[in-house]
């Protein structure tokens, strides 16, 4: 009898466990940040200097040793100025060498010419062969291709001669000296940088991530350092394709408006936008999620306590940090830490003080 209620009450047992609901999925602790855009009043100011547009580097077109510089920097110069001096030792025993190897074939030619003569009178008065004949008057020419080949070689030597001489072929301002007197240089290597002063512009670094987001149409705002009354207005004319690696900033140089006559080369400025541009969302890169091929974020519903997965669209990424060109408003939270692991409509709880 114990063994049968024993048995009862077992199966009483198991039938009441049987009834029991599944235990709820447990809730998991996040990490979150606030969607944040970065609006025009947070981009700050841009520090620049003025530049000229248009730019030449200088070289001597033969190497040597530089003797003397004619200009400083910052000098204004016309065209054809004298700007630096090789020491013209080396040219100068080119063209004497050119030149008495010219005075020598001119002699042998002098002396080619009367022998093709004379052998020609003489085969004219019946007396001279005709194999004499044809080998003065083959002399004669190949002394006379060597005639022409010393005049150009001093032709040649009297160019390196002047080639010593640096001289500009247009008007401008010295803006760099890129190698000092009695320094040794190349042929064609950079001696010294001249500027044209008739067109100016603005020259700027900006972020990355901003260099992108420019419209075609953006409008800056270009003012003096010292004298911040003094400014006008410009728009872009180029930007570096690729940002440089340390700072992350591309280089913009800005067409100006109008040129105040304060802004002389070099002058510092101050660069601030003038025209809207959209808005910026930047996330930690750990907030997106690649599934199939689509870029994914987890956003959190603060009344129910949940997430749920939106896709977004990404303007760049790097090791870091990601650009979303939309998809989500400032204002959300989004979950910034564990996103792989994470369900539609999943219950999630957050350190209210302690967004990540």
């Amino acid at each position: 009898m114990k063994r049968l209620t024993l048995i009862l009450a077992s199966s009483l047992l198991l039938i009441a466990c049987s009834k029991e609901e599944p235990a709820p999925e447990p809730i998991r602790p996040v990490l979150w940040v606030e969607v944040k855009a970065e609006d025009q009043e947070n981009l700050g100011r841009f520090a620049g200097t003025i530049q000229a547009r248009y730019e030449s580097n200088l070289g001597f077109r033969v190497p040597g040793r530089i003797a003397r510089r004619a200009v400083d920097v910052g000098a204004e110069v016309s065209k054809g100025a004298l700007l630096a001096v090789l020491d013209p030792t080396d040219q100068q025993n080119q063209l004497r060498a050119a030149q008495g190897d010219l005075a020598r074939v001119q002699a042998q030619f002098i002396n080619a010419q009367a022998n093709a003569r004379r052998q020609q009178e003489l085969f004219n008065r019946g007396v001279g062969a005709q194999a004499q004949l044809d080998i003065a008057q083959t002399d004669l020419k190949t002394t006379q291709a060597s005639l022409d080949q010393a005049k150009a070689s001093v032709a040649q030597a009297r160019d390196q001669l002047n080639y010593a001489e640096l001289r500009t072929d247009h008007g401008g301002i010295v803006t760099a000296w890129n190698a000092e007197a009695g320094q040794v240089v190349s042929a064609g290597q950079q001696v010294v940088t001249l500027a044209r002063p008739d067109i100016k512009e603005a020259v700027i670094d900006l972020p990355a991530g901003l260099a992108e987001r420019l419209p075609p149409d953006v409008v800056f705002l270009v003012a003096s350092q010292l004298e911040p009354g003094i400014n006008t207005t410009a728009t872009v004319r180029e930007i570096e394709p690729q940002a440089q690696s340390a700072t992350r900033t591309r280089r913009a140089r800005l067409t100006l408006a109008k040129t105040p006559p304060a802004f002389r080369l070099g002058t510092a400025i101050s660069v601030t936008l003038s025209s809207a541009i959209a808005p910026r969302i930047e996330l930690p890169a750990s907030a997106v999620q690649d599934v199939e091929g689509k870029t994914r974020i987890w956003v959190m519903d603060l009344q129910q306590q949940t997430v749920q997965p939106r896709d977004v669209t990404l303007v760049s990424r790097d090791a870091s940090s990601v650009v979303l060109s939309g998809g989500v408003q400032p204002g959300e939270r989004v979950v910034s830490a564990g996103v792989n692991s994470l369900k539609p409509g999943q219950k999630v709880k957050t350190d209210e003080d302690s967004p990540r």
